[in-house]
């Protein structure tokens, strides 16, 4: 019987150094050993707070995201859910601190600390929005989506109203009333792009929504204005005259009455 050539073993030979070459590439691209391998619930929790009190918030975040999955039971994972929320907002990841805090809220609504939770999801949405642009930007802000705005205003509201007492509470109101104004102040600014563009009734529905739903805010004032000019163009001269009759008796002494605009303060500017 004739025997088999040699090449198929030289091919397996071959084969086999090829496969162990691969896989040793690809432990060297795969990156250095995991440093905090063996490291306990505590040294994990340690580390991450060191490196956020030192600023260095994704290399804070890994060590939370470690302690979570490694030790899900405990109050170092408690507390690493928490402070990633914290951790993510001062990384410039607001998606993922606003995740962060509700995912806290949804897993442990009776714990000390979930007023923080709220007081935090309320932070990040205020000042994704409305917080430091004004003060890099002339741009009112008001001008942008209300999207983070309205979100930050229901996480306040749900902190003040389930925990009055809570240390965060007046904070928390405060900047409800800034945010209060600011929702007002975005409504007349749509309207008043209506009314300059010719659109009389959205600019009176935007105007009348604004007067309805924030009757207390500064921006009433130009809300009744826009109210006026639009139900004057729409030839509702009833109308018009209950809303001037409105406008005389809340601001006499209005600006608008002079020279249709106002000298807009920076109102935003208020931290």
């Amino acid at each position: 019987m004739r025997s088999l050539p040699a090449f198929p073993t030289f091919l397996r030979l071959a084969t086999a150094l090829l496969i162990a070459t691969v896989i040793s590439g690809c432990g060297l691209l795969s990156g250095d050993k995991d440093e905090t391998a063996g490291w306990s619930a505590n040294k994990l929790y340690a580390e991450a707070k060191d490196a956020q009190s030192s600023g260095a918030w994704d290399k804070a975040a890994k060590y939370y995201e470690k302690l979570e999955a490694r030790y899900p039971y405990g109050r170092y994972a408690q507390q690493a859910q928490l402070e990633l929320g914290y951790v993510y907002w001062k990384a410039g990841e607001p998606g993922s601190a606003i995740a962060a805090c509700d995912r806290f809220i949804k897993l442990h609504p009776n714990h000390p600390a979930v007023d923080y939770a709220y007081y935090l999801k309320g932070l990040v949405g205020f000042n994704e929005d409305l917080g430091y642009a004004p003060y890099i930007s002339t741009q009112d802000p008001t001008e942008r989506d209300p999207k983070a705005a309205r979100e930050s205003f229901d996480a306040f509201r749900e902190l003040a109203t389930r925990f009055p007492d809570s240390k965060y509470t007046p904070d928390a109101i405060q900047r409800m009333n800034y945010l209060v104004n600011a929702l007002a102040s975005h409504e007349v600014h749509v309207a008043r792009y209506y009314i300059n563009r010719g659109a009389y009734i959205a600019a009176a529905n935007r105007a009348q929504y604004a007067i309805k739903t924030y009757p207390t805010a500064p921006a009433v004032e130009e809300a009744t204005y826009i109210l006026i000019l639009a139900y004057d163009k729409l030839g509702m001269n009833d109308l018009r005259d209950d809303a001037d009759r409105v406008m005389r008796k809340n601001f006499p002494d209005s600006e608008f009455y002079k020279t249709g605009i106002v000298d807009k303060k920076k109102w935003w500017h208020l931290w």
